[in-house]
């Protein structure tokens, strides 16, 4: 050990200027341990500014996060309250509701010809049955597709083409528009404004004025609520009306539900005009009188109970009455009222209708001898037989005949049809599959398989009947939501995997990985949670809280070091393993200077704690602890 010293003591000290080498001065271990502990405190307190620089930077950053989000939900709110200004409190409408919301939302509305998100600037297009928006440049290109595919399939079929009386359906809910729909013009949702621009206090697409529609039913009244998408939430204004039988007064209620029951009987007289309506009062007509009651039918032969509300009833029997000839009876099914004269009074013909008699009704009219002549059923030939009673028998001529399609020919009974097996090779209207139907006419039927083409969302096949042109879009629906569900929305079919889930105010409820009881605040996310940055406080080995940041689950980057078999085998990659580490070594300066008296060196220990302190925080500390637990 001296000597150690004395190796050390020529190194560091100076030559002597023309004098002898001075001795080397021992060093003072009381004065090294003062040092070392001086360096050390100073070396923590770096370390502690900045970790506290650094939780205030990210937490100024949560909360500014948070504030942006609470700036967008007050604008939207104050936006809704004013459409919503005009109309009321009550809001009864939750389509309309739902419509508002998705106006404000990016990637709610969706154009399902293109499957592209419609922007705020953007020229829209809105069907007046569904309500659904489209690209204006997507809808009139759909239209006119429409159109023409329409009429190239009539003219296909030799049917005789009129373009302008073809109609084109909304791609969403096939509601029928004329050629003279077709948009062309961007205009808001009312209709009042043509392009409208853009305001980032009003609702996209547009104008801000009352809307001032027609409210379905028709009330009379008009819509309330400013330029908005979506259908008009049903009329808010207050009328006085009466309730459905009209045995109460006149109450005001709103328009929109201005039909009312009082709840009384409604004694309204029934089609029976013999019984009184013992129902609520209620809308529309009375039922029909359920009681029952002993009524003959129209013929008076039988008697049967049935349902007061329906006395007229057949018994299916030939009624049987005497006419007025005195020989004959009445053939007629049940029947009320006079059976008539008897069919065969007055002036009759002979089968063939070429000879007239006047005989009465008890004799019958007879034959004339002459030919019958009448047309058989082959629709060429006629009867050669004389005048006869009944149907003419079937023609017994041959002549050259062809089958349908006029492919054969061949000489037959002219009362027969020739059919030939020759399959018709002309495409269905699907222009995809032949008819191959036996001897056709040419009046090839639909095509009736199934499409089977994969829809434009790539997860579902068309399961229309097989057609011309492009699949109608999907119409299947889906629902992103956040981690927690608490944030909704719906996008079609095949945006689903592009589209980010909603973001969400609401803090992360996942259950922490370490041992801490709770995570620290943060909001609803998608993915892994950040890691634990709370304080570990668990007791080490020398009594002491361990007061280094939670270190339970930490991701730690793994290679694999493994040797290859081969050059032609892949080089692993490396993977994100979350590990549990040790706690570090005491930072507690007792037990830093008990471990410094315990072992040698302290000059050694001293010179490994002097480590430059502009390094990361985190970096500084478990350097200390490797050299700490390195050296001891």
């Amino acid at each position: 050990m001296p000597g150690g010293h004395q190796e050390k003591g020529k190194k560091i000290g100076a030559p002597g200027r023309g004098r002898g080498k001075e001795k080397p001065k021992e060093p003072n271990p009381e004065e090294e341990m003062k040092a070392g502990e001086r360096k050390f405190a100073t070396a923590c307190k770096e370390i502690e500014e900045r970790v506290k620089k650094y939780y205030d930077t990210h937490q100024f950053q949560d909360l500014q996060e948070d504030e942006d989000d609470d700036e967008e939900d007050l604008e939207e709110e104050g936006v809704l309250a004013r459409v919503y200004s005009g109309y009321g409190e009550k809001r009864e409408e939750n389509r309309t509701q739902q419509y508002l919301q998705d106006a404000f939302k990016s990637g709610a509305l969706v154009c399902l010809i293109c499957i592209e998100n419609i922007k705020r600037t953007e020229a829209t297009w809105s069907c007046e049955e569904c309500y659904c928006s489209f690209h204006m440049e997507c809808v009139n290109k759909w239209a006119k597709d429409s159109i023409f595919q329409i009429s190239e399939a009539q003219a296909d079929d030799n049917q005789r083409v009129d373009k302008a009386s073809i109609p084109w359906c909304c791609p969403k809910c096939r509601f029928q528009y004329g050629q003279s729909k077709i948009p062309s013009k961007y205009f808001c949702f009312c209709g009042k404004q043509m392009d409208p621009k853009f305001d980032p206090w009003l609702i996209p697409h547009s104008c801000g004025e009352r809307c001032e529609k027609r409210l379905k039913p028709e009330c009379g009244h008009t819509c309330l609520l400013l330029c908005h998408p979506g259908p008009c939430p049903p009329c808010p204004k207050m009328v006085e009306n009466q309730c459905h039988c009209g045995q109460m007064p006149p109450q005001p209620r709103r328009c929109c539900s201005k039909n009312w029951s009082c709840g009384q009987t409604c004694s309204q007289m029934l089609s029976c005009q013999q019984h009184k309506c013992e129902e609520p009062c209620h809308p529309g007509k009375c039922k029909k009188c359920p009681r029952q009651s002993r009524q003959n039918c129209n013929c008076g032969a039988e008697t049967s109970l049935r349902e007061c509300a329906d006395p007229n009833w057949q018994c299916g029997k030939a009624c049987g009455k005497r006419l007025n000839c005195g020989h004959h009876l009445c053939q007629k099914i049940c029947h009320s009222g006079d059976c008539g004269d008897c069919p065969l009074s007055g002036e009759r013909r002979c089968p063939c209708g070429k000879t007239q008699h006047i005989l009465p009704c008890t004799q019958q009219i007879p034959t004339c001898g002459d030919t019958c002549g009448k047309l058989l059923s082959c629709g060429i030939h006629f009867c050669a037989e004389r005048c006869h009673r009944g149907a003419c028998s079937q023609c017994l001529q041959f002549r050259v005949k062809k089958c349908r399609c006029g492919s054969k020919q061949k000489e037959m009974a002219c009362s027969k049809e020739l059919t030939c097996e020759i399959k018709c090779k002309n495409l269905r209207d699907c222009r995809r599959h032949t008819c191959n139907k036996k001897c056709c006419l040419g009046d090839c039927p639909r095509c009736e398989q199934p499409c089977g083409r994969t829809l434009t969302c790539r997860n579902h096949k068309c399961e229309s009947r097989c057609h011309q042109g492009p699949c109608y879009p999907c119409t299947v629906i889906h629902t992103i939501t956040c981690r927690c569900g608490k944030r909704k929305i719906r996008v079609p079919c095949g945006r689903e995997k592009y589209t980010k889930p909603p973001k969400c105010s609401e803090p992360c409820r996942v259950p922490p990985t370490c041992h801490h009881p709770e995570r620290e605040f943060h909001k609803c996310h998608q993915g892994n949670c950040p890691s634990c940055r709370l304080v570990c406080n668990l007791k080490l080995k020398c009594g002491h809280v361990c007061p280094a940041p939670c270190h339970d689950a930490v991701p730690v980057k793994v290679v694999d070091t493994s040797r290859r078999i081969g050059p032609w085998e892949p080089v692993a990659a490396p993977r994100i393993e979350i590990q549990k580490k040790p706690c570090p070594p005491c930072m507690s300066q007792q037990h830093v200077v008990a471990s410094m008296r315990h072992h040698s060196g302290p000059a050694v220990i001293c010179a490994h704690i002097a480590v430059d302190v502009n390094v990361d925080a985190l970096l500084l500390a478990q350097t200390i602890h490797a050299k700490l637990s390195a050296m001891w």
